[in-house]
Order: structure tokens, then C-alpha cells, then sequence
């Protein structure tokens, strides 16, 4: 394999590691420079399109909800992230890690997930400078 096909599927990896597949539509909220660009990529290379903003009109398959301490209420940001998902969507919340501004407690993103109705299913390292936590809505009672 070429060196420019190992670094493709090396990219494609961290994003189906993370559970994306090809054809969904994935929203992004809170994009801003800081943000983690070879995930950003690996999570397009996979879904085969561009991320959707957060001026997308219809639901999403998941959320990708960048997050730092300074940016408002997390409750109130995953409530709003629920209501772009599909039932039983995902939201990928990611923070700042460890020691980086903007770095959030895991125990207010315990908090605050619990509180919005998700539960946490996994954590993972999702770059140099963040974290992210698997969010999943409970199944809907149809």
C-alpha cells in the first residue's frame, strides 16, 4: 500500500472507531479554529460528504458538538443537540482535554448529560487537544 493510502485509512480509522458510517449526516455545533482538523476530515472521509452546519434544517444521524467551559450551559447545549437528532441519535460532545482552556470536569458532563436524558456510553481520545463522550438518546416508546 502507498504511503498516501496508509494515511487515508489511517484517517477513515479514528472516525469509524467512533462509530460513523458511510451516508450519514452528521451536525457540527460549536466549530471554531481551536478545533481538531484530522477528526473533522477522518468523520468526512467516512460519511462521504461535508459535516453540516448548525444552520442545517432537517435532523441529523448525529451530533458532533464541539464544547469548551466557557461556552454557555452544557445542559442547555446537549438538550439543543437532542432535538437535532434522529431517535436514538448520538451526540459526540468534545472538550478541551486535561491542563487546555476551555477544559470541562468529567463530573459537570456526567451532570449535564444525565440531566438532558443521555447517557454516557464511551470516551474516547479524539486529538491532540480533545475528548470526546459517546451521548446516546434513550430509544423512543413507540
Amino acid at each position: 500500500m502507498s504511503a498516501t493510502a496508509d494515511h487515508a485509512e489511517e484517517r477513515t480509522q479514528q472516525a469509524a472507531r467512533l462509530g460513523f458510517e458511510p451516508g450519514e449526516v452528521v451536525q457540527e455545533i460549536g466549530y471554531d479554529e481551536d478545533v481538531e482538523p484530522e477528526l473533522r476530515k477522518s468523520i468526512e472521509a467516512v460519511i462521504g460528504q461535508e459535516l453540516v452546519d448548525e444552520d442545517y434544517d432537517d435532523v441529523a444521524d448525529a451530533v458532533l458538538l464541539w464544547f469548551r467551559d466557557e461556552d454557555g450551559d452544557l445542559t442547555d447545549a446537549l438538550v439543543d443537540a437532542i432535538g437535532l437528532i434522529e431517535d436514538g441519535g448520538v451526540v459526540w460532545l468534545l472538550t478541551p482535554k486535561t491542563g487546555r482552556d476551555g477544559y470541562v470536569e468529567p463530573s459537570d458532563i456526567n451532570e449535564a448529560a444525565q440531566t438532558a436524558g443521555l447517557s454516557q456510553t464511551k470516551s474516547v481520545n479524539a486529538g491532540k487537544d480533545w475528548t470526546g463522550s459517546r451521548l446516546v438518546t434513550p430509544k423512543s416508546k413507540r
